[in-house]
């Protein structure tokens, strides 16, 4: 059904059970109850949305407002009593939050009202689908409704007593079984994906339906693959090849590409690939040039999960949102019940080449900015770091282009470095290994001394037929707390470097940083956790540690304001 109107709502990140039923959110009964103690602002975030304590889910878009739903236990500081808290904006930045929309109430989700998405039916009519856990424990997709269609808030939603819409039957894991996608229309049909597992291989099971209530499981999975365990929120859309514009999720055909996403309960990172959808036997095929596996592409290769796209037909774009989680060892945010921010939301379409998705933060965030300093032809030499000063340094954004005179000074990229993450190269050439071409970059939340630092970098290898650049965004420095979990995240950029210049814009907000390099080919979100450069006692500069001088050719700073969050923040 072209022209179909496409919401989507996000999932979270969802805990693996190792022992017993094979769920996804251990569930603590005997500190359901249990309060959060106060909460510390030091790194809570300013700019992005952050609940006021607990579990984010997320947006969608419906009659000139995004709604973002979050999922929020308001009697406690661990997983259970678990609602779907809702706020709604104009413009995916101020937030202003509703009453409670969906919580369990019925047999088939007294247990849990997991994830899910939502599609809106012909005469404008959104359906939220979601997994429900019943008296057994097992997942079911069900769907909810809005009580009153005329509000256009959408404050309140009932779940009809016919759920639930999918039953798993006895080929299907029935402990495994969540997320259903937004649905797509094609030959009469509605579509929808629910992820799973069967042993180790990964699942996305299809379910048709001609009127979205009766639904019939298909003969064989949309897509499946060996050895990435269970599949959590898929995500599956078309991507244009023409142009950086969204697509409604029933566009197929020519000139169209399909992108296919799963986050990975295992590894908890996601990957994407990109293919073709043969609407004829309903399967999607990986293209070639696309790993489908752990080492596949991903949106953010970060602190990111269970991510989710939605059109927004307002402005014809795709969007991104996800969940920049935490660690398990980042006390300081899970003790306080409040450890997971929604990152900025990103437009995404399709690079040119057809073989990856390209990334930008929504237009809207601009209206943020607030005092802006720059840069333009500032040498840096093999060592030097200068301060980019007159911005808060703790919460700003930061777009910077660097030039190099030429490649002849670039590192040797080691044949066994082509066979491991680009995560393990980063922890072997770090901010602070000198090299030739690179490290360069930006020192985000630095102290004044440098005892703590968010290095934000490139480093640019010679390989035997080709330059390899990797961006890194290393939290090793980040923090002089202890029991911090400071990885060294970092991806492979696929760019041309004829004309030797590379870009880098970062979104610094007191406890996140996701960068984006080589204008969104490639994004990093790191969580960090400073001690010493908080607030006005944080700082930003540009390094270049290689043996080749570096020249930033251009670079514009701005502080960024608070936007309005009327979202209680409990003390």
């Amino acid at each position: 059904m072209a022209g179909t109107k496409f919401l989507a709502v996000i999932a979270f990140l969802l805990v693996f059970f190792k022992n017993g039923v094979e769920g996804s959110h251990r569930i603590y009964p005997q500190y359901q109850n249990l309060k959060a103690v106060k909460v510390n602002r030091v790194h809570r975030t300013g700019y992005h949305f952050q609940p006021p304590m607990h579990w984010i889910n997320g947006p969608m878009y419906y009659n000139g407002l995004y709604h973002l739903f979050y999922q929020y236990n308001p009697k406690g500081a661990v997983w259970g009593n678990i609602v779907w808290a809702h706020s709604v904006s104009k413009d995916l930045i101020n937030w202003e939050a509703l009453d409670h929309a969906i919580y369990p109430s019925k047999w088939f989700d007294i247990n849990g009202c997991w994830s899910g998405s939502a599609t809106v039916l012909p005469g404008n009519k959104p359906v939220i689908l979601y997994t429900g856990v019943d008296q057994k424990q097992r997942q079911i997709q069900n769907y909810a409704i809005p009580k009153n269609l005329s509000d256009p808030y959408l404050r309140e939603w009932v779940t009809p007593n016919d759920n639930p819409i999918v039953d798993p039957d006895t080929s299907v894991n029935a402990s495994a079984f969540r997320d259903p996608t937004t649905a797509w229309w094609v030959d009469g049909h509605w579509r929808i994906l629910v992820g799973s597992k069967r042993e180790h291989r990964g699942i996305a099971y299809m379910y048709r339906s001609k009127d979205f209530k009766q639904w019939v499981k298909a003969k064989h999975p949309l897509h499946s693959a060996p050895k990435t365990g269970m599949w959590e929120c898929p995500d599956f859309f078309p991507a244009s090849l023409s142009g950086a514009y969204g697509l409604d999720p029933s566009v197929v055909g020519q000139n169209v590409k399909h992108v296919f996403k799963v986050s990975l309960d295992i590894t908890r990172y996601e990957y994407y690939t990109v293919g073709t959808y043969d609407k004829e036997e309903d399967r999607y095929i990986p293209d070639n040039t696309s790993v489908d596996g752990w080492a596949g592409l991903r949106f953010d290769y970060g602190n990111f999960y269970a991510s989710k796209t939605f059109f927004d037909p307002s402005k014809s774009r795709r969007i991104l949102w996800g969940w920049a989680n935490e660690s398990d060892s980042a006390k300081d945010d899970k003790e306080k019940g409040w450890a997971g921010i929604q990152t900025i939301p990103r437009k995404m379409w399709l690079d040119p080449s057809g073989r990856q998705v390209v990334q930008w933060p929504v237009e809207e965030l601009e209206t943020l900015r607030g005092q802006r300093v720059q840069l333009s032809n500032q040498k840096l030499k093999k060592g030097e770091h200068v301060e980019v000063k007159g911005i808060t340094a703790a919460q700003a954004d930061v777009d910077v282009t660097f030039s190099f005179p030429s490649l002849n000074k670039a590192e040797p990229f080691y044949p066994k470095w082509a066979n491991i993450d680009a995560q393990d190269v980063c922890a072997q050439r770090g901010s602070k290994a000198q090299g030739g071409l690179g490290p360069f970059g930006l020192l985000t939340l630095a102290s004044g001394k440098l005892e703590e630092f968010t290095p934000v970098f490139f480093r640019i290898f010679k390989a035997p037929n080709k330059h390899v650049v990797l961006l890194c965004s290393d939290a090793r420095s980040s923090s002089l707390g202890s029991g911090l979990y400071k990885p060294s995240f970092a991806g492979f950029v696929n760019v041309d470097l004829t004309n030797k210049k590379l870009s880098l814009r970062s979104l610094i907000d007191n406890s996140v940083v996701t960068s984006f390099g080589a204008g969104g080919k490639t994004v990093i979100t790191s969580r960090v956790y400073p001690t010493l450069a908080i607030f006005d006692k944080a700082h930003l500069f540009v390094f270049n540690n290689g043996s080749e001088t570096i020249t930033v050719k251009k670079l514009n700073a701005w502080s960024m304001k608070n936007p309005v969050m009327n979202i209680p923040i409990k003390n």
